[in-house]
């Protein structure tokens, strides 16, 4: 859809994934910001990941690669922008620092019984854009096995604690 000037509304370039996570807020708050935890749960089902730098604070970097099931390396680059303790972390997120096909994500976190509802949302340059990763990098489907993934290490974490 776009607006009567022509511009792209932003409905039309984000992807939003919602899940309810089966831990506090506080776990999975913690699973987000610490490159320890990240490492074991963030991205898609079969992806790992390497960093190579991470200072979780607004202005900071986490430079990482991701590495597909098939060997194939993806570079990323996330420099944090906003942070609220236990309520959402925002960033800009790219294959390399001033990637012009760098989008934008929030994270957001509250409490759901039990749990802790996370709602992810990207926020892409175009429609075009949002398309292009949808079809060719499986964007939608990539995002929701992320928050399972995140899902089963929450518990796991928890089960550990306990």
């Amino acid at each position: 859809m776009r607006t009567g000037d022509g511009i792209e509304s932003e409905r039309d370039r984000e992807i939003v994934t919602t899940r309810v996570i089966g831990g506090p807020r506080h776990l999975v708050f913690r699973a987000w910001t610490e490159a320890r935890h990240l490492g074991r749960w963030f991205g898609p089902r079969g992806f790992t990941l390497t960093t190579a730098a991470f200072e979780f604070r607004p202005g900071g970097v986490w430079d990482f690669m991701m590495h597909g099931p098939d060997g194939t390396t993806y570079p990323n680059w996330i420099q944090w922008r906003e942070i609220v303790p236990l309520e959402r972390i925002t960033y800009r997120q790219g294959g390399r620092q001033n990637d012009p096909d760098a989008f934008e994500g929030t994270v957001t976190f509250a409490d759901r019984g039990g749990g802790t509802e996370i709602i992810l949302r990207t926020l892409f340059n175009s429609r075009a854009q949002r398309d292009f990763v949808s079809e060719n990098y499986h964007a939608v489907e990539g995002a929701r096995q992320t928050l399972e993934r995140l899902d089963a290490y929450v518990g796991e974490l928890g089960s550990a604690a306990a």
